[in-house]
């Protein structure tokens, strides 16, 4: 394999992988949706995420709500778990732009 077959097998691994990573992060997991359904539906429905005086508007700003809402229930959800039910909020209702 020449150098330009080798850089282009490479790119297109690299694109590949990028769009792995993309697609996993913009998806919720199942698991996001359960935490979701135990812990944030005992404090409020739906309605607190669709009203017009949004407190959150960001998907930064989603993450930190999600992460204060997680601590003070007293949970210990890793990082992650924090991360994926932001992700999930904004794929159901938000929609913020990654």
């Amino acid at each position: 394999m020449n150098r330009l077959q080798s850089t282009r097998v490479m790119s297109a691994i690299l694109i590949g992988a990028c769009g792995f990573i993309g697609t996993a992060l913009a998806e919720p997991s199942e698991q996001a949706a359960t935490l979701h359904a135990q812990h944030c539906e005992s404090c409020h429905d739906s309605s607190v995420y669709q009203r017009a005086d949004r407190v959150v508007h960001s998907l930064d700003a989603l993450e930190r709500q999600v992460q204060r809402c997680e601590s003070g229930l007293g949970l210990t959800w890793f990082e992650e778990e924090v991360k994926d039910v932001a992700v999930y909020l904004n794929h159901h209702f938000y929609q913020f732009e990654r």
